[in-house]
């Protein structure tokens, strides 16, 4: 995991060949199809960084069962970026995410990740904080 929290905050495309598998499919919140492989995944952070360009992963906490890990996050960043239809804020960004990551020799072959994208979007004042 630290070397795929290395690859997540580098969007280093040699990492992610190394760390996921070509055959990889990846979930999206918000999208109807999932990505795929090495490039899917990096599709994924810089669609982040697209909005976050200063975005980095903090690993937080892991359970870990057989080919399977749950792995909790925080992400912080500043929206610099349209996100979402939401214009640059300026306004910084701590959010949690839980992904569940499935391995296969050595490689993520899945994850399913869950960010808190209300979290999110309150926090860049796109929706009212209640």
């Amino acid at each position: 995991m630290k070397r795929f929290v290395d690859f997540i905050n580098t969007a280093d495309p040699k990492l992610s060949t190394e760390l996921v598998s070509p055959d990889a499919v990846f979930h999206v919140p918000g999208r109807p199809d999932p990505v795929r492989g090495p490039a899917g995944y990096i599709e994924i952070i810089q669609m982040m960084r697209g909005g976050f360009p200063d975005i980095q992963w903090t690993l937080e906490e892991t359970v870990v069962e057989d080919d399977v890990i749950a792995a909790r996050f925080t992400m912080r960043g500043t929206h610099r970026g349209p996100f979402s239809g939401v214009p640059p804020t300026g306004k910084k960004i701590a959010v949690q995410a839980l992904n569940i990551y499935r391995l296969s020799q050595g490689k993520i072959v899945s994850e399913v990740g869950q960010p808190d994208l209300l979290g999110l979007m309150m926090q860049i004042g796109a929706i009212p904080h209640p």
